[in-house]
């Protein structure tokens, strides 16, 4: 049986909605076979959501690990391709982490590499978003800020201590409720993102399959 674990955030960012939390929390309940799926709720906070994400890696040795969060302004549903060595707020923006920290040109690990590429079927996640209607491209920038500091960090991890784990990052669009607070944010329906979460899953199994 293979164990999949997939990741969400808390709302930050002032906005009360985060799809990721309600995607995690809907995609447990899903059934698929031959794959365990388990779920878990990061808090926006340098450093302490990749922790704890790491801590539950290390306590259930998934073979794939699938980090979600939000990107708002995006209007498809985005793969990571790369993580990279920095946590950083530029100054002229407001955001902060949901603790307040504001780091800016500081590297996650010292002696990490530069960048990390993900190791989930990416290109294979798009092409079946996009062939079930769902608007989907590969994307080369995870930013700085939180979701960037935890892709970087499982996959770090999974250098170091040599797993075998695939894993990577998805970046989801704003949802229609998020759309309440700012009228004119791109979105999309949860139950179209719910739906890409399943092909993305489906899409990680396939790939772990034909390893094995």
């Amino acid at each position: 049986m293979l164990k999949i674990l997939i990741s969400g955030f808390e709302p930050f960012g002032g906005s009360s909605v985060n799809p990721t939390e309600r995607l995690v929390e809907e995609i447990r309940q899903e059934v698929f076979p031959g794959a365990e799926i388990r779920t878990l709720l990061l808090p926006v906070h340098y450093d302490e959501c990749a922790d704890i994400l790491l801590q539950e890696m290390k306590a259930g040795e998934p073979d794939a690990v699938i980090a979600c969060g939000v990107a708002g302004g995006r209007t498809a549903i985005t793969p990571e391709r790369i993580a990279i060595n920095i946590k950083d707020i530029p100054p002229e923006s407001t955001m902060t982490d949901n603790r307040g920290a504001r780091p800016q040109d500081e590297p996650i690990d010292v002696d990490g590499p530069d960048g990390l590429f993900s190791t989930l079927p990416i290109r294979l996640m798009v092409n079946r978003l996009k062939e079930a209607g769902i608007p989907a491209s590969v994307s080369n920038t995870a930013g700085t800020y939180i979701c960037n500091n935890t892709m970087y960090a499982i996959l770090n991890e999974i250098r170091r201590e040599h797993r075998s784990a695939i894993a990577g990052f998805v970046h989801f669009p704003a949802s229609t409720e998020m759309a309440v607070e700012k009228p004119s944010l791109p979105t999309l329906s949860h139950e179209t993102m719910l739906n890409g979460l399943r092909i993305i899953v489906q899409a990680t199994i396939d790939e772990l399959n034909g390893r094995a």
